[in-house]
């Protein structure tokens, strides 16, 4: 059954701990006395519930605030029309498309949990059960949010308590690398503190381990990387399912989680009252809209006066319980959407990919294993859980650290226990060298996981997005290889911060290459 733990009333302390999109607007050390919060396990319970509410912002996980940066832009998903293109044809720029929003609830993502970080530690009004996990999500949290600002934008301002608001507005941007060092630690931290099976939808200390797991990979920390992944696949309850496609299957809403799933943002249909970010539009991106399917959708296959093809489609979508009312504009880019660019003999395509269905053939081909077309699922109040963490990466992450560190033979077993279930008959890898087998995971990470929100960052650390975006074939209303310049593995600084803190350029001037020196 879904957990509905974060769909609670919240009270007047989460109201306080609530911020504006801006991290410098507010001092929240001065409107609040710490001493006054988290007198029971009530109190520090609803804290961490309210940083998990803030993972459902549109900026974040509830529309494409993250996919704006991590799935588009790649060669894996692009819009079936002309939208979104300041971001998928690289023409951000400083005010334009440069995350101001994602920024912000990152922030204040940073704030909350800092702040429940110095009022859980050591508190004996708390039971120990409650006050370790509230304090490991806490820190789990805070390092999730600092994952995506370096990720995002390299060097950033960094904070682990309060500061007023004369400090905060001054802060200068502090090394990628030194805030890294401190969420490592921090996960370290978090994984003694968290439980090993936690309600569904919070985290566990597979997920923190999954994060640190992260950060070492990203960090080139192949030895670090390859442990903590080990510790997932050989000691955690989390399993590969036998079947690829019902790792995506949320179709019942009684049972949306599976045992591949390590950290999920939980989101439900009918949120409570004025809680309406519980639910995801994002599927939406990924449903088809009837006005565009299905190909040829006028023609009256009956003749003069007979049903066009559109009310065909409409009338046996009916007959399941389905309806394509999506926006239907997150679509396969081409090479990715043909058939004959995969394997022949892998399961994955017919799982990820769909371009005919009930019988008619679409105009677009779409992205399966993100679309749910039952009216029980309705336009823009979802409750598809987005999967941020799943055993199936882990593998792929512990094969690659694994062949960076001493070659392809130890690094077989673990590519090829995601891939027994993959192809039918069975193709597992052998006879690669190094270099061979690093290539050949820069595929096998896009068939496994695309759409999931990595490819991008992957095509980042490998250091292939320019010429990858530059050979991807685009539609044609798109022209991202013309725009795309190297210094677009960054975002700018957001115009909105710059205006509120210039201390922000002292270390770069250039902005991360958005503007001259």
């Amino acid at each position: 059954m879904k957990n509905k733990t974060f769909i609670v009333s919240i009270c007047a302390v989460l109201m306080v701990l609530s911020g504006c999109d801006s991290f410098l607007e507010e001092d929240l050390r001065d409107q609040i006395a710490v001493e006054n919060f988290f007198n029971n396990d009530q109190e520090a319970v609803l804290a961490a519930n309210g940083l998990y509410r803030i993972l459902h912002r549109g900026t974040l996980y509830r529309t494409r605030g993250l996919d704006n940066y991590y799935v588009n832009g790649a060669d894996e998903v692009g819009p079936s029309r002309n939208v979104n293109g300041n971001i998928h044809n690289y023409l951000i720029q400083e005010g334009v498309a440069d995350g101001n929003g994602t920024w912000g609830a990152l922030y204040e993502i940073v704030r909350n949990a800092s702040l429940n970080i110095s009022s859980i530690e050591g508190n004996e009004s708390l039971s120990e059960e409650v006050r370790n996990q509230t304090l490991g999500e806490s820190y789990f949290m805070r390092a999730l949010a600092y994952f995506h600002l370096t990720n995002l934008w390299g060097d950033v301002p960094y904070f682990r308590e309060l500061l007023p608001l004369e400090e905060l507005g001054v802060l200068e941007r502090t090394s990628r690398d030194q805030i890294r060092t401190d969420m490592k630690a921090d996960l370290t931290l978090a994984f003694d503190l968290l439980p090993n099976q936690p309600d569904l939808g919070r985290a566990s200390r597979w997920a923190a381990e999954a994060l640190k797991a992260k950060f070492h990979l990203f960090d080139r920390e192949w030895a670090e990387a390859k442990i903590a992944c080990d510790n997932i696949i050989n000691n955690s309850p989390h399993r590969l399912l036998e079947d690829f496609a019902a790792v995506f299957d949320q179709t019942d809403l009684t049972d949306q989680y599976n045992d591949e799933q390590i950290f999920v943002i939980d989101f439900t249909t009918d949120p409570v009252e004025g809680f309406n970010d519980g639910a995801t539009q994002r599927t939406d991106d990924y449903n088809p809209r009837l006005r565009d399917e299905p190909s040829n959708r006028n023609d009256r296959p009956g003749g003069e006066g007979t049903p066009a093809r559109w009310e065909l489609l409409f009338a046996d979508l009916q007959a399941v319980g389905q309806d394509m009312t999506g926006f239907g504009w997150a679509i396969p880019l081409p090479e990715l959407a043909d058939r004959a660019n995969w394997d022949p003999d892998d399961l994955r395509y017919d799982a990820t990919i769909v371009s005919e269905y009930l019988g008619y053939e679409l105009s677009f081909p779409y992205f399966r294993k993100n679309w749910n077309l039952n009216q029980t699922s309705p336009r823009q109040n979802h409750h598809e859980n987005y999967v941020v963490f799943r055993l199936a990466d882990i593998y792929l992450m512990a094969a690659e650290a694994e062949n960076e560190l001493n070659g392809p033979n130890g690094a077989y077993p673990y590519v090829n226990r995601v891939r027994e279930r993959a192809f039918e008959p069975d193709k597992p890898w052998s006879g690669m060298n190094q270099e061979q087998f690093r290539l050949a995971m820069y595929d096998e990470r896009k068939f496994e996981l695309c759409t999931e929100g990595y490819r991008r960052m992957d095509l980042i650390r490998w250091g292939i997005l320019l010429e990858t975006v530059q050979s991807v074939q685009h539609r044609a209303w798109n022209n991202p290889a013309d725009n795309i310049q190297p210094y677009h593995v960054l975002l700018p600084i957001p115009q909105e911060e710059l205006i509120l803190n210039p201390n922000l350029l002292n270390s770069d001037p250039t902005n991360n290459g958005y503007r001259g020196g």
